[in-house]
């Protein structure tokens, strides 16, 4: 849009997930700081404040049945922990009228089941929390659930895994209408990474780890995970624990699915790759700040793991990806993804 405010409206009501509402209002802010015109409004039901997650209230700037299909550039329809709210029959039939001539239709966390609901997702790639992915799969089968995924485009729908990552959304729209530079303005501002591109797993090698039974080794999994960089050999973790270096290495296998070296290995790698991401470091210091040592170390580490050197897989970050409609316009062949599984 060229002329005129970018008229954003964020659905809300009664049991929505704050984040979900502020996080991208405060993104839109930001990039109105950054000389842009986006306008957005709080459309509740009825036009009342709602009572959020957080058990504030929030307050409403227009009632959803007001609104007219000229009111809207982007429809966002926020989620809430109970995806049930979402698939309210008035929620659900305001969303579809107003979704008709929206340029875009968005929606954050739990938010995707109101445009499920409506018929918006039929045929279509969609993201929601990975709590929720199994229940929206099985309640509309004709959507393509990507439950691993931050947020997801198809073509003029985008649809996010929620709270966090209803912000990486509202930068992915800001670089979808401004441009790489100034969403990537908007996110120092914000003090955020813009590369966290929409293809990344939610999850992460520490929020991934199982919830080991045994404490000192619960430790040592924390100590990794806070200092990537530190002293993590056999022996020191050993010690921390008060373990034998035989007893710990058996508690690794037994209890995390894999050795002692291979688990550090793995946080390091994953502190590598957030610095490449979000930064301009050097791929040496890189290497020195997440316990690599040597920037060749970290690139036969990244080689073996991604499939990529460090200097060419961040080449593919400096977007948040949004301008591709296929997955593979994030992740080619060539740049795999570490594998995870959610947390139990």
């Amino acid at each position: 849009m060229d002329a005129g405010p970018r008229k954003v409206v964020v659905v809300a009501f009664d049991g929505v997930r704050f984040l979900d509402v502020v996080g991208p209002l405060e993104v839109f802010t930001v990039a109105n700081e950054q000389g842009d015109h986006y306008m957005a409004r709080v459309a509740t039901p009825g036009g009342d404040d709602v009572v959020t997650t957080t058990g504030n209230r929030l307050g409403a700037d227009v009632a959803l049945e007001a609104l007219t299909v000229d009111d809207i550039d982007t429809l966002l329809v926020a989620g809430s922990p109970n995806w049930r709210l979402l698939l309210a029959p008035d929620l659900v039939a305001e969303v579809a009228r107003l979704a008709v001539t929206a340029r875009r239709t968005v929606s954050v966390c739990t938010g995707t089941f109101a445009l499920a609901g409506a018929g918006l997702l039929d045929g279509k790639r969609a993201a929601t929390h990975w709590r929720h992915a199994a229940a929206l799969r099985r309640l509309f089968p004709t959507v393509d659930v990507e439950d691993n995924a931050l947020f997801v485009r198809d073509g003029s729908t985008f649809t996010a895994a929620g709270i966090a990552a209803g912000i990486d959304l509202a930068l992915a729209l800001v670089e979808d209408d401004l441009g790489a530079d100034v969403a990537r303005a908007v996110a120092k501002i914000l003090v955020v990474f813009l590369q966290r591109p929409g293809g990344q797993s939610q999850f992460s090698a520490w929020t991934t780890a199982p919830a080991v039974p045994n404490e000192p080794l619960r430790r040592v999994l924390d100590a990794v995970a806070l200092d990537p960089a530190g002293d993590h050999s056999l022996g020191t973790m050993a010690r921390r624990a008060n373990f034998s270096v035989r007893h710990l290495s058996r508690l690794f296998e037994e209890q995390v699915g894999m050795t002692a070296g291979r688990y550090v290995e793995r946080v390091r790698l994953e502190a590598a790759r957030a610095m490449l991401e979000g930064g301009d470091e050097g791929v040496a210091v890189v290497a020195k700040r997440t316990g690599f040592g040597s920037a060749e170390s970290l690139r036969r580490a990244f080689v073996r793991e991604v499939g990529v050197s460090p200097g060419a897989y961040r080449s593919r970050f400096r977007t948040t990806g949004i301008t591709g409609d296929r997955p593979d316009d994030v992740w080619p062949e060539t740049l795999h993804r570490i594998p995870v599984s959610p947390p139990a």
